[in-house]
């Protein structure tokens, strides 16, 4: 996914020496282009939620409600809403390609095999975040390098061929510690799962605890050990970015 249009030229030029904050700021130069924010409220998005709200940015904030999420994620969105005076709008999953789904694969079929768990996570996610970006110029989303190896190469902006717009990564050269205190220093709220071990959080039945030797996102689909782990919402040059768990 190489940075192949102007805005996302412009995007780098003008904010690759700036720290996370002064790049959110820096959106503010452009009243022209329509631009959005995707939440999952993970702590990097609660960090950036936070400070478009503090610095009374024009994005639209939105998030993709699977129907599965944890109640601690249901919660954690009121609470945003509430402490950050914003509604967050809610995409979901296209009820009869979900209801063909259950009638083929059962309500847990994803558990059954890998093409299962994919078809899940398209109707789920991926289709209604095509919903959600449809006439979207630049999409924020709080990946970070420290998130994967396969992260690690990604521009600050880049062209998104798979939804045909640039995507903004704020955070992506931001590491855990800054991260953390940030979120303690602003008093930002996050989820409670974080203090229950987990540290990728996903839908609920897809997700679990991991330990302190695991990496980070061996709680997500974790009955698929050495599987390509991701869900397709993140594409590089029209293709799933791969995170294979070790």
């Amino acid at each position: 996914m190489s940075s192949t249009n102007a805005l996302a030229d412009s995007l780098i030029a003008k904010t690759g020496g700036l720290d996370w904050q002064e790049r959110l700021q820096a959106l503010a130069a452009y009243p022209e282009v329509r631009v959005a924010f995707s939440t999952s409220f993970s702590k990097e998005d609660q960090a950036i939620l936070h400070a478009i709200a503090e610095a009374g940015l024009k994005v639209e904030i939105f998030t993709l409600d699977t129907g599965r999420h944890f109640e601690e994620t249901y919660t954690l969105q009121q609470q945003s809403e509430v402490r950050y005076g914003t509604a967050i709008k809610s995409y979901y999953p296209d009820p009869l390609a979900l209801e063909k789904y259950v009638q083929a694969c059962g309500v847990n079929g994803f558990y059954e095999s890998v093409e299962n768990r994919k078809a899940c996570c398209f109707i789920r996610k991926v289709e209604p975040l095509t919903r959600a970006l449809d006439g979207v110029d630049i999409w924020i989303s709080g990946l970070r390098r420290e998130h994967s190896e396969q992260r690690t190469e990604y521009a600050l902006a880049e062209w998104d061929k798979s939804h045909q717009l640039t995507k903004f990564y704020p955070l992506i050269d931001v590491d855990q510690a800054e991260l953390d205190a940030f979120i303690q220093a602003e008093d930002v709220p996050i989820s409670e799962l974080y203090a229950k071990g987990y540290t990728s959080i996903g839908c609920e039945p897809c997700t679990r605890a991991t330990q302190p030797d695991e990496h980070p996102r061996a709680g997500r689909w974790w009955w698929e050990q050495g599987a390509v782990n991701e869900c397709g919402l993140h594409m590089k040059d029209g293709k799933l970015v791969s995170v294979h768990v070790k």
